[in-house]
């Protein structure tokens, strides 16, 4: 694989050049402020999730000073821009942008402009549709200046209360039934806790697969409307947080769900040893998928799981019959 870096591109835009835009000016924190020239390529912007409060100094000038913000919904970023008296041209890219676009953008960064690509809220590229830009602006050997900020996905795992020292950022499940859940065993060999996202209308039927899935026991918070008016955070066992939504019914909002690894739970002897005390004294009463599943729910265990260690009893009790 051939490996690019970044090009210097043309050099910054410190002098003042017939044709170039004016002196870009914002307000900032109550003060009027200038924003320095940017270097031409394509600047990836964080902005804030909620809370238009949660915004850096650079983050606003990089936004005043681009030739152009690439925006997945302009109605939405140009609130932002107008809260800062920020006045750049704004023109849209998301999902549906197609290599067209994308050609000409890189032709402008090309041609020496800078460029701010920003989503809707949060960082771009995660969960969001930059990253085709992205990879074709290195492709073209164009400057990649990322200006960090918000995410949904840090802000929802720093307030958990679940282990961070490793985890995996899912995004969104699959929308049917069965191919959520069968991602969902996926997950489960993952040795670390789980951030994704939810519509809130998918989320009680998510809530249930993942508890059956990933074990009722499991710990886990539904963290809703981040930073801001009406922000909650409902922190339990997946089996109670799939019980309370399916009484409450479906929330309003944008939805992290973080789901824990277990770690407080007995150790892998401990677990081992009680789980097949309990399905031997299931499996003289029951079939294996019955009594896996009587297991499992009593466990709060991953019905898989449990089944396969089931059918293992089961073999091993035939075998010294």
């Amino acid at each position: 694989m051939t490996q690019r870096s970044d090009k210097p591109g043309r050099p910054r835009r410190d002098a003042p050049v017939a044709g170039l835009k004016p002196v870009s000016t914002f307000t900032a924190f109550g003060l009027a402020a200038e924003a320095e020239p940017l270097d031409p390529g394509l600047h990836v912007v964080a902005t804030p999730i909620g809370n238009l409060k949660d915004v850096s100094f650079r983050t606003l000038a990089t936004l005043a000073a681009a030739d152009t913000v690439l925006a997945e919904d302009t109605r939405v970023t140009r609130t932002l821009l107008m809260h800062y008296g920020i006045t750049t041209p704004l023109v849209a890219y998301h999902e549906h942008s197609n290599a067209a676009v994308r050609e000409r953008m890189i032709a402008r960064m090309q041609a020496g402009e800078a460029l701010a690509l920003v989503s809707d809220a949060g960082t771009p590229l995660v969960s969001d549709p930059g990253f085709k830009l992205v990879q074709a602006a290195i492709e073209a050997g164009i400057r990649i200046t990322p200006i960090p900020g918000p995410s949904a996905v840090m802000t929802a795992i720093v307030a958990a209360g679940l282990p961070t020292d490793r985890f995996f950022f899912e995004g969104f499940l699959p929308q049917k039934a069965g191919a959520r859940r069968n991602r969902l065993e996926a997950l489960a060999q993952v040795p670390g806790t789980l951030v994704l996202f939810e519509s809130p209308h998918r989320l009680p039927e998510m809530l249930v697969d993942a508890a059956e899935v990933l074990g009722a026991n499991r710990p886990a918070a539904v963290a809703r409307e981040l930073t801001k008016l009406y922000e909650t955070i409902r922190r339990g066992t997946l089996g109670w947080l799939a019980e309370t939504f399916a009484e409450e019914g479906a929330p309003r909002g944008e939805i992290v769900v973080i789901i824990g690894t277990g770690s407080d739970a007995p150790d892998a002897a401990e677990t081992d040893a009680g789980l097949d005390a309990a399905l031997n004294a299931a499996l003289a009463r029951h079939s294996i998928k019955d009594a896996a599943a009587l297991v499992a729910d009593e466990t709060g265990q991953p019905r898989r799981v449990v089944y396969a260690r089931a059918l293992a009893l089961a073999r091993r009790t035939d075998d010294d019959a």
